[in-house]
């Protein structure tokens, strides 16, 4: 005896091997085609058979129900509900075997369009326009899924359909799964094994690995675009209305950046004031004076958070047009928010109160480091016959860089740090700082004097001017975001709007001030120190944000998660530029690399970190010599050959434990 019963809504035949029960309670002890052990109650069994070959019976059931005509049988059924053997004749005729009715059973149960399941065996048809609806569905399915054939087939080709075009960045980032288009395309890719950008690359939807990479960035952070919309411009008149009123400074001010700069936001003027006493200017630019909290210009710079910096390229934060007006640009008045201590020749700080201007300030002259570090020592700075540029005016401020470095050096050192040697630079230590120059899609990589007297100089003026204005705003109860950093343990840096110190530098405490055209957290410090310039004591009653606020909290911590995303998009983009710079010299390549961590090691020349097992097992810094044998700007990665271990260890490097950048 054998038995069509019903699991997992799929119809099966087993071999009854005993039976207990009767009618409804009956049950079964079976055994599969498969040879699986069934238990069986009659709620799961359509009905029983004897048949010499279950197996074939099946199949031929199987054979039979592809045959049926389901639109007739549809038409043979009644209106009401009916068991499956019982219209079996109707369709079929007299002589109805085992094999037809499990066949009419499988189809019937496969065909829920035109039949609605009501039990055990019976159904019911489904109402007319329900069945033409549900007919028209099976239809508009067929027709997509002979799209997506064509499609498919078009994209192993190397064609790009033309429905796609406007879709290929949601493809590759953000697919819609469900849809057609993607699932051709990932149909695509599974047939022929490309990852999704090289087949939509062979399909020239994007013509290089570098629009892949920067493409993916910008769907997710500027899925409109990365211009601004032309209400950001406005006019000369609303630029007047901004710094009306503001007294012009007696200063000559200059800034220190690199020739690509476009956005300088900070400048520097040393004036004397006799019995070698000076006053030190340390100007910043103040968009802030005209952008509003809630503007438009406040909500673009508040989405951006900064400008975005790649090889190549760059995204600002504020529109090209909007920078102009207030970048200290050489030869032009510019607002500024001015920072006054008065110092001596060798470096000292005086013993003055700090003043702070709201003011408009002359910028005589941009000096380009490009231009100049090479030239400037200590021996040139003294040489009076030089003639260097601001030459009496680098060597005061050299002076004092010297003494605030040394000073952050002592509190480093009683917060369990190792002092920064000024100027010293480790023979064993690998360059740390790049500067990338793409012109045509060449590629020049080439180190940065990190710790040169001009980047010295900016560097230590603008950390003073960090946390004087950071000291300021907390010690009149304003809130601020502070940029704070541990030495030691998870989350070591973070932005908050309470001071806290910042270990690496070595400060009790650091508000990003210096760089309001470029970063969103140095805007809204700009607004509360104007608040307090203006109103004083009051200021917290008329900050764009007082006391407790938790809208400030908010944007501290996306300001992390963004500047933390842009920073890991540019070390993504310097990887592909230096994968891009190994194809420009030639492959295969000899190079050599220094061992970091579990194999993990970098190219002595460039910034660029390569996985080489065989060095897993070698103490830190040990040297190699490889092949670069392939590279691959997609995935960006390298495939390596070792040639040479060097048996000598070099010795540690005497990088810092963490990062003391601004």
């Amino acid at each position: 005896m054998h038995l069509l019963y019903e699991e997992d809504g799929e119809l099966r035949i087993a071999t009854s091997l005993s039976s207990s029960g009767s009618a409804e309670s009956q049950t079964w002890q079976a055994s599969a085609l498969s040879g699986k052990h069934l238990k069986l109650k009659s709620k799961d069994v359509w009905f029983q058979f004897d048949q010499a070959d279950p197996g074939a019976l099946l199949e031929e059931a199987k054979q039979i129900a592809q045959t049926i005509d389901l639109q007739l049988l549809w038409d043979c059924v009644p209106d009401e509900e009916f068991l499956f053997s019982t219209i079996a004749h109707e369709y079929f005729g007299y002589q109805v075997g085992s094999a037809q009715l499990v066949g009419l059973a499988i189809a019937l149960q496969g065909a829920p369009v035109y039949f609605r399941r009501k039990g055990r065996g019976r159904f019911m048809r489904a109402p007319a326009e329900q069945l033409q609806a549900g007919l028209l569905a099976i239809e508009r399915k067929q027709k997509e899924q002979e799209q997506q054939k064509i499609w498919q087939i078009e994209l192993v080709e190397g064609r790009l359909p033309e429905e796609m075009r406007s879709q290929v960045r949601s493809l590759l980032f953000h697919p819609d799964k469900n849809s057609g288009a993607y699932k051709a395309f990932h149909s695509a890719c599974e047939q022929t094994g490309e990852h999704p950008a090289k087949l939509m690359m062979r399909c020239g939807a994007f013509d290089s690995p570098r629009s892949y990479h920067e493409g993916q960035f910008l769907h997710q952070h500027f899925p409109l675009g990365s211009g601004f919309a032309k209400e950001f411009s406005f006019s000369d008149e609303e630029f007047a209305t901004s710094i009306a009123n503001l007294p012009n400074s007696e200063v000559k001010a200059f800034s220190i950046d690199d020739a690509g700069t476009t956005e300088i936001d900070d400048a520097l003027s040393v004036t004397p004031l006799g019995d070698d006493r000076y006053q030190l200017g340390i100007h910043i630019a103040a968009p802030g004076l005209l952008i509003q909290k809630g503007d438009r210009f406040d909500q673009v710079a508040r989405q951006r958070m900064s400008t975005v910096y790649f090889p190549g390229d760059k995204i600002t934060m504020l529109p090209a047009d909007f920078v102009k007006y207030f970048s200290l640009d050489e030869g032009s008045v510019r607002p500024a928010v001015s920072l006054y201590l008065e110092i001596d020749s060798a470096g000292n700080v005086l013993d003055t109160a700090p003043l702070t201007r709201i003011e408009q300030v002359f910028v005589e002259k941009n000096l380009r480091l490009d231009d100049l570090e090479s030239q400037i020592n200590e021996e040139a700075l003294q040489d009076k016959n030089a003639k260097l540029p601001y030459q009496k005016e680098l060597l005061i401020l050299w002076n004092l860089a010297k003494a605030l470095h040394a000073k952050r050096q002592e509190q480093r050192v009683k917060d369990g740090l190792r002092a920064e040697i000024l100027g010293e630079i480790d023979p064993d230590a690998l360059i740390k700082d790049f500067n990338f120059k793409v012109n045509n899609d060449q590629i020049l990589i080439e180190p940065r004097l990190r710790g040169s007297i001009l980047d010295t100089i900016v560097a230590e003026c603008m950390i003073l001017c960090n946390r004087t204005w950071g000291k300021e705003l907390a010690e009149h109860g304003l809130p601020a975001l502070f940029r704070t950093q541990k030495g030691w343990g998870p989350q070591r840096t973070r932005m908050q709007t309470t001071p806290g110190p910042h270990e690496g530098l070595g400060v009790e405490s650091y508000a990003w001030c210096t760089s309001p055209l470029r970063r969103y957290a140095d805007l809204i410090n700009q607004w509360q120190l104007i608040s307090l310039l203006r109103h004083g004591v009051t200021a917290k009653m008329v900050a764009p944000f007082p006391p407790r606020d938790a809208e400030i909290m908010g944007i501290a911590a996306d300001f992390d998660t963004i500047y933390l995303q842009y920073a890991e998009f540019q070390s993504r983009m310097e990887k592909y530029w230096c994968l891009r710079w190994l194809l420009q010299k030639g492959l295969p390549c000899q190079l050599s690399v220094r061992h970091l961590k579990e194999g993990m090691s970098r190219i002595e020349l460039i910034p660029l970190h390569l996985p080489v097992p065989e060095l897993a097992g070698h103490p830190r810094m040990t040297r190699a010599k490889i092949d670069i044998m392939e590279t691959d700007l997609i995935h960006l990665s390298a495939t390596v050959r070792v040639l040479e271990i060097e048996s000598l260890q070099a010795a540690e490097p005497s990088d810092s434990e963490i990062d003391s950048t601004e």
